[in-house]
């Protein structure tokens, strides 16, 4: 699917930026996987004409609002942005005002809508949209049905079958799920958080998991646990007809 109709789309996330270049998150350099993570997406996909950034941008430090701001400062194409339960929404909106940072709930790009939810709550790891935001989301799936759609959020809606995990998921998963069956055009529903990939269909929607740049965990863990995989991001193309063709990118020279 390579066509002038379709919107090629990455995601990044879970970059968990400290306050300064060199520090490390489980001995791992935050920073410096970023920069790979980039270079590697700069050289296979400079078509893109978009980046999601789906939370976690920081790791409760917003100074390192700065190095994010640096580290996308020069993109050609918006970067859409939404927080995760490390992030700290008030700064994220003020460091990253202005372009190319995009932190509008939903927009229109060409047949697609991309609607961005925010998930977090204060103090805890665990992720909720709250009954004002899923109906706003409804409102706008209603106002848009004519549009093939994409939902974004940082919290995993689906369960990813580790224990502990799974406690620390969106908590009104059910009424997510239940609003958008009531549309039809829904085609996707996109995350971050749970540092692993996972790809699957769930009542004709397709449902996806996306590495962070940063450290992974081990997937079906009954207690927290770091896997040994290096970083990952995902490339999007969304056809005119709806369709979705979806790869994760695992940089195998990173350990």
């Amino acid at each position: 699917m390579s066509n002038q109709h379709t919107l090629n789309l990455l995601q990044i996330t879970d970059t968990h930026m400290l306050g300064s270049r060199d520090g490390l998150l489980r001995g791992v350099s935050s920073y410096d996987r970023l920069q790979t993570v980039l270079a590697d997406a700069r050289q296979r996909f400079a078509s893109a004409q978009g980046i999601l950034l789906t939370g976690d941008l920081v790791q409760d430090d917003a100074a390192g609002y700065a190095l994010i701001r640096e580290s996308f400062q020069q993109s050609s194409v918006p970067v859409y942005c939404l927080p995760g339960n490390h992030d700290l929404p008030d700064a994220m909106r003020k460091e990253l005002a202005g372009r190319p940072f995009v932190l509008d709930e939903h927009v229109v790009l060409g047949d697609w809508l991309l609607v961005m939810l925010n998930s977090w709550q204060e103090n805890r790891a665990g992720g909720r949209l709250g009954e004002a935001q899923i109906d706003r989301l409804n409102t706008t799936l209603s106002q848009h049905a004519q549009l093939h759609t994409l939902v974004c959020l940082h919290h995993h809606p689906i369960a990813m079958r580790s224990d502990w995990l799974d406690q620390v998921g969106l908590e009104d998963a059910d009424a997510l799920r239940t609003t958008l069956s009531r549309h039809q055009q829904v085609r996707g529903v996109l995350w971050g958080h749970v540092h692993q990939a996972m790809d699957q269909y769930l009542q004709g929607v397709r449902y996806m998991a996306t590495p962070a740049t940063s450290v992974q965990f081990l997937p079906g863990s009954h207690e927290f646990a770091v896997d040994t995989r290096p970083a990952g991001y995902r490339s999007l193309q969304l056809g005119i007809d709806g369709s979705i063709a979806s790869e994760v990118h695992w940089l195998d020279t990173l350990r």
